[in-house]
């Protein structure tokens, strides 16, 4: 599965929402749903159809500079690929 190409801008799908509190934030689509934490989160919450993927990779290299920049494009490339398969995210 490739990653998505850094010009697609990845967004949440159609009928997939931010649901809970601040604290407890969960993606909410029609066959259930996602509790979201940490690096996940922070890959999601930057998923708003407006910021490119290569922005999203640039914006996550900068936050976590002491990790290997190529790891975290593959790693984000591949946790997308997943939600999209899932049809929680699209691009």
């Amino acid at each position: 599965m490739p990653p998505p190409e850094d010009l697609r801008q990845p967004r949440l799908a159609a009928g997939c929402r931010w649901g809970g509190s601040e604290e407890n934030r969960v993606i909410l689509f029609p066959e259930g749903a996602i509790k979201l934490q940490g690096t996940g989160r922070q890959v999601l919450e930057r998923c708003d159809g407006q910021r490119t993927f290569g922005q999203i990779i640039t914006e996550l290299q900068t936050q976590f500079g002491d990790a290997d920049p190529a790891k975290i494009r593959d790693d984000i490339g591949k946790f997308l690929e997943q939600l999209r398969q899932k049809r929680i995210v699209d691009y």
